[in-house]
């Protein structure tokens, strides 16, 4: 039990069983099986591109180009399969493709320039959506290829309602679910995953002890871009249109449920079950807002203080390291016969 509530994933677990208790007792539509799937459904888009963001965060980058990145990979996939034809593979391919692509020249641009994450990846977003608004003059698409329809009302079960219609669980949900799983596997169980741990823990001991920095960042951003992509399709497949503003805006909702899952943004802490939650945690606060008949603002205003608080947090765990590591080499400086200022110093 000491173990599991020192853990951030217990705290947040608590506090989406606390929001539900409160929501259902007002509204008792909240806690139905048909509520949850479609929650489920709905923010599938949300948490495949935050498995993304956490593979940025853990590193110790940020990544504010991933909207624009999916943006373009929607548009570009359904124009290419409107005009060439072809299946759902089709689509998720050249979707995946676009994705890595532009991914990779985020980190590729952070890596060989040391140019800062977060001034890379807003130029690129300003470039990449820039460039889009630019060729497609902002034009809706409003006639989605037939493999797109149907593929979107498959279900996986099916369980009777009241009313005599029948719901079970989307396929966008059961992509999401297996790149959950995917994402866990590579980070756990694979020298990759330890890779994005450390250089995100301390990038330049990293180096030291023989990881390759460059391949890791190059890596993290690409991957970024492929679930941007993937989370592009499956937005597509949800509201059955492609807008070229329709995504673009929504980064800071995905950030704040990554940080809310436990991921910090100095790097080196989270993890995938942690993002789940958070992003579920997000969809019961939004969603029980509306039930609860809440104002729409006060979404933004507690997704703002969270961004908050975690940035206030994170500085605050740097600073008490940094000072007990200065206290540390102040006790063992008299006993090495050396002097405290030429320990710090090397």
């Amino acid at each position: 039990m000491r173990k599991l509530f020192q853990r951030h994933e217990t705290y947040v677990l608590v506090i989406i069983l606390l929001f539900s208790v409160i929501i259902t007792s007002v509204n008792h539509n909240f806690l139905t099986l048909e509520n949850a799937l479609d929650l489920l459904k709905s923010y599938s888009f949300t948490g495949i591109m935050a498995i993304g963001v956490l593979f940025v965060l853990i590193s110790g980058g940020i990544d504010i180009s991933f909207a624009a990145v999916a943006t373009i990979a929607e548009y570009v996939t359904v124009l290419i399969v409107l005009r060439i034809g072809g299946s759902m593979i089709t689509a998720f391919a050249f979707a995946v493709l676009i994705g890595a692509a532009l991914g990779a020249v985020n980190g590729l641009l952070i890596y060989r320039f040391k140019i800062p994450p977060i001034i890379t990846t807003i130029a690129t977003m300003n470039v990449y959506y820039g460039l889009l608004i630019v060729i497609t003059r902002g034009k809706w698409i409003y006639a989605l290829p037939d493999c797109f329809r149907s593929f979107a009302e498959i279900r996986v079960g099916s369980f009777g309602v009241q009313d005599g219609s029948a719901f079970g669980v989307s396929v966008v949900t059961i992509i999401w679910f297996l790149l959950l799983i995917a994402a866990a596997v590579l980070l756990r169980y694979t020298r990759l995953g330890r890779s994005i741990y450390a250089v995100g823990g301390d990038k330049i001991s990293a180096e030291r002890v023989g990881f390759r920095v460059g391949r890791v960042q190059v890596f993290v951003y690409a991957f970024m871009g492929t679930m941007a992509a993937i989370a592009g399709i499956v937005q597509a497949l949800l509201v059955q249109t492609v807008a070229p503003n329709s995504i673009v805006g929504k980064e800071l909702d995905v950030i704040a449920a990554v940080v809310l899952g436990g991921a910090s943004l100095a790097g080196g802490v989270g993890t995938v079950f942690g993002t789940f939650l958070g992003v579920m945690l997000l969809a019961i606060v939004q969603n029980g807002m509306t039930l609860m008949k809440v104002s729409a603002v006060w979404y933004d205003v507690f997704v703002g203080l969270v961004v908050i608080l975690s940035v206030g947090f994170s500085s605050y765990k740097q600073k008490k390291q940094q000072s007990s590591s200065k206290i540390d080499i102040r006790e063992s400086a008299p006993s090495a016969g050396v002097s405290a200022d030429t320990l710090q110093e090397s």
